[in-house]
């Protein structure tokens, strides 16, 4: 490292509390979060806030040390409000209760709302040590943190020697940061959630559908993790995907996983986050195999469809009898967010020989309710529009939807539904209005 750039990094090193004093009231800030959350920050963050109101805070999933959001304490409302751009366990039950807000959008245009009208006046984010060459890597999270500091008028930047150093496009300058703090902490770790029955039955279906040389999308959760272990037989397929967990790692390790026949970055693993175990960020570190990459790249559905037999892979709370898929919310109830789902459906559909799958169990609290059902919850979001649906899939089977016409729709998905609901769900109002479908 040149002296130039290690002095540079000590003239802006100070302690947390220091760090974010300059912040004022008023403000706009946007925090780096999944496994990047930088919860010291935050920490000194909640500290000061008494002295501070109308403050905005924008992110995406947002974490903390135990999972826990230190700026979603009581104390703290009305001085720091979240406006979330994909809600998760810590601002959950805030935004259903009106003490926080939620921005539905898909996530490759977050970039660009940060760099146009959600500008931040502060950047708060999360790297690893600074290399030989004044750089710092995001690690485990880019998604839209570059385009944060890009935009915003000031930067603070939480330096972890326990960041792993990943490559692709997931840097930041040190002459890009204003203030930063030194910490050596562990991330917050995700272990793989064992699958059950019903998702390994559904991931029967899917890894049906994958070809020797494809290249994945998965999100997180058993079904993700049940399809992983179903495909050890596989050759040579790829990821471009916007999470890595630990069972990509693991099939890298057992030749499933090369990427020999991608069409688009050969031979890599490209995604923008990473979660998992302390093994899986050991293993992503100076890692040449892996790419990390803002979300604006890694879920433009235009760059996705340029890997052939891409097959995405994304869940849904519930279906309805025309293919219309609600992800983000239980009636008026927020859940989680719009996310990358769209973004990958689409990419999915456009790509030669891809494949767009919706996922899910056919039921949902203990077996009572249907989640195929004759129309959405008053309240609930359309995620995925019925034109993009192509497959649906329960542990009953696989629904093709593309191309087919209303009542061709509603029996496919009668069919993958729970037997137990086969008879309510034919005798619906949408079924009589668009003819038997039995």
């Amino acid at each position: 490292m040149t002296e130039k750039y290690w002095s540079l990094y000590q003239k802006k090193r100070m302690d947390a509390a220091g760090a974010v004093q300059k912040i004022e009231s008023g403000q706009r800030l946007y925090i780096s979060g999944n496994a990047a959350t930088p919860f010291v920050l935050l920490e000194a963050l909640a500290g000061r806030a008494n002295d501070l109101h109308n403050v905005e805070v924008l992110h995406v999933l947002l974490l903390g040390k135990g999972h826990e959001d230190p700026l979603a304490r009581p104390e703290i409302r009305g001085h720091i409000r979240h406006n979330s751009l994909f809600v998760g366990p810590a601002d959950r039950e805030a935004v259903n209760t009106g003490k926080a807000d939620y921005i539905p959008v898909f996530l490759s245009e977050i970039p660009d709302l940060l760099r146009t009208q959600l500008r931040p006046n502060v950047a708060i984010i999360h790297t690893s040590p600074l290399d030989d060459h004044g750089y710092l890597s995001l690690g485990v999270e880019c998604v839209s943190t570059k385009a944060a500091v890009e935009s915003a008028d000031f930067v603070i930047a939480q330096v972890n020697h326990q960041m792993p150093r990943t490559l692709g496009d997931a840097f930041v300058h040190i002459s890009d940061i204003d203030r930063l703090i030194e910490v050596n902490v562990p991330l917050p770790t995700l272990e793989p959630e064992e699958p059950d029955e019903i998702s390994t039955q559904i991931a029967q279906h899917i890894a049906a559908l994958i070809e020797d040389g494809a290249t994945l999308q998965l999100g997180i959760g058993s079904i993700p993790n049940a399809v992983l272990r179903l495909i050890r037989d596989h050759r040579n397929l790829g990821i471009h995907t916007e999470m890595v967990s630990d069972g990509v790692m693991e099939l890298i390790e057992a030749g499933v996983i090369t990427g020999r026949k991608k069409t688009l970055h050969k031979g890599k693993v490209i995604t923008t986050f990473i979660m998992g175990s302390k093994k899986l960020y050991e293993y992503v570190a100076d890692n040449p195999q892996f790419e990390v990459h803002p979300v604006d790249h890694t879920n433009d559905p235009f760059v996705i469809a340029q890997n052939e037999k891409m097959i995405a892979v994304n869940s849904a709370l519930e279906v309805d009898l025309s293919g219309q898929v609600c992800a983000d919310s239980i009636g008026y109830t927020i859940y989680s967010g719009i996310g990358g789902q769209v973004d990958f459906i689409r990419g999915a559909a456009r790509s030669k020989g891809g494949k767009p799958i919706i996922a899910l169990p056919s039921t949902a609290r203990g077996g009572n309710v249907s989640r195929i059902v004759p129309h959405l919850q008053e309240g609930a979001g359309v995620v995925t529009g019925r034109g993009d649906v192509h497959y649906v899939i329960t542990e009953h089977g696989v629904a093709y939807l593309h191309g087919k016409n209303l009542r061709e729709r509603a029996k496919a998905l009668i069919k993958i539904a729970h037997p137990n609901f086969h008879g309510e769900l034919e005798k619906s109002t949408y079924c009589k209005r668009f003819h038997s479908v039995s």
